[in-house]
């Protein structure tokens, strides 16, 4: 997976994804956009404001899991900053209210 990341001019965080043709045929493609879309639906609620993301899918992510792609993107996102300061850490069940018992 590779991640760009910007400040945002407007101070408004946006996520973007690509997946190329290389990485397979569309169903495969829409795949890989379907499980980048998912990780970051679950973090988005704890990213801090101002900063545009591009994500994009390598091949070798193509045949991941939803859960690994989200555990990359926590990890690389909390790596670099952009979670802000109340974000419990990477949990797969884990709301904006809270971890699930």
């Amino acid at each position: 997976m590779r991640l760009l990341f910007l400040e945002a001019p407007d101070g408004r965080t946006r996520v973007g994804f690509a997946v190329g043709k290389r990485q397979g045929k569309s169903h495969e493609r829409n795949r890989g956009r379907r499980i980048l879309k998912e990780g970051f639906r679950r973090l988005l609620p704890w990213m801090k404001a101002g900063v545009w993301v591009v994500a994009s899918l390598r091949t070798g992510g193509m045949n991941a899991g939803a859960r690994e792609v989200y555990y990359d993107l926590a990890r690389a996102l909390g790596n670099r900053g952009i979670m802000a300061g109340g974000w419990p850490g990477p949990d797969w069940d884990c709301t904006e209210e809270g971890r699930k018992e």
